[in-house]
């Protein structure tokens, strides 16, 4: 395996502030770990687009073995002080520290650090406290200035972004990292997340009190639901724009208004959510139900069979509403 340990570029992203803090975050990751440093990399808004002075800096770090016990807290101090930079983006880097062994395919085992083995009522800090399923990397969560054990960027979404359009900042190309992530396997995470996220938000387990958790839980829907048709992942501006195409004309004004909160500042954020359009986010959480149904039931029949039970020749149900696209198996659906 090929690799160049340059720190990174200048220009990895259109913000030479954030550049500044990459290449701190690079160049001090590299000395600390030393020969146990593989590559660095941009994932996430800065890789798959559409990113700006609001987005995450989804970052991966890849090592030849897992982070020691002993290399930790050299780690957490180094995040600490750089947590404290003057740079805004300092306080929003998001990532993790992943063996190159686990990160390159999807696996339940190894499923604990031999050093650092999960109790059983494990929950996990990065993932709403989600029980242990899989191997947690050392993670920093946005807004966070100490690393902690989580599976938040072992999963195929984090893969398939790192392969196909993850930015290398030092180490080798992706690609030579990380094993194709098929269109079945993506769907079938983001399935298994739908159904979860669904409970969560129908079932009132959290309220929907701010203006961000209410544009969030829009904009995840138009992201879980371009996948499931693709089979790939887009960002969340490219993912909006294809739903208001592809879904029910209806609710286009509450996918614009969701949109504009999330690139709003953070008053606009932490405000009360509009009643109106919390009612509005619960109903479209229940349309995408039934979209994601029809979608399933689609790809399951013939393409003949789909289009007589739910399209017209244009592509929409006589009600006006977007049909779902029938998923030819094994390979991708119509891209939005």
């Amino acid at each position: 395996m090929t690799q160049s340990h340059t720190p990174a570029p200048a220009g990895a992203t259109p913000y030479a502030d954030l550049n500044g803090v990459l290449h701190q975050l690079v160049s001090r990751a590299k000395a600390l770990l030393g020969d146990n440093f593989v590559g660095a990399y941009l994932q996430g808004s800065f890789a798959v687009g559409d990113a700006d002075e609001q987005s995450d800096v989804d970052f991966l770090i890849v090592t030849a073995r897992d982070v020691s016990l002993a290399e930790q807290p050299a780690l957490q101090a180094m995040h600490a002080e750089l947590f404290k930079l003057a740079s805004p983006w300092a306080q929003h880097l998001e990532g993790s520290y992943a063996p190159a062994a686990v990160i390159r395919r999807w696996s339940t085992q190894p499923r604990d650090p031999v050093d650092e083995p999960r109790a059983p009522g494990w929950a996990d800090p990065g993932m709403a406290d989600m029980p242990a399923r899989a191997y947690p990397f050392l993670y920093l969560n946005n807004g966070a200035d100490h690393l902690v054990r989580s599976e938040h960027d072992n999963s195929q979404v984090v893969r398939w972004c790192l392969r196909e359009k993850g930015i290398a900042l030092a180490g080798p190309q992706p690609g030579e990292l990380v094993d194709a992530v098929t269109p079945e396997a993506l769907r079938t995470e983001i399935r298994t997340l739908f159904r979860r996220v669904t409970t969560l938000w129908l079932g009132g387990t959290i309220p929907i009190d701010a203006n961000w958790l209410q544009a969030f839980i829009v904009t995840q829907y138009c992201r879980m639901l371009h996948s499931l048709e693709t089979g790939t992942v887009t960002s969340k501006k490219a993912a909006s724009a294809w739903a208001k195409g592809r879904l029910d004309p209806k609710w286009s004004g509450l996918i614009d208004r969701s949109w504009t909160i999330g690139r709003s500042n953070l008053a606009t954020k932490l405000a009360p959510a509009d009643p109106e359009d919390v009612i509005q986010t619960l109903a479209f959480v229940r349309y995408a139900v039934k979209w994601e149904a029809m979608a399933g039931a689609a790809s399951k029949g013939a393409h003949g069979a789909s289009r007589s039970r739910w399209q017209d020749a244009g592509g929409r149900t006589r009600g006006g509403q977007a049909a779902p696209s029938p998923i030819r198996p094994g390979g991708r659906g119509r891209r939005g």
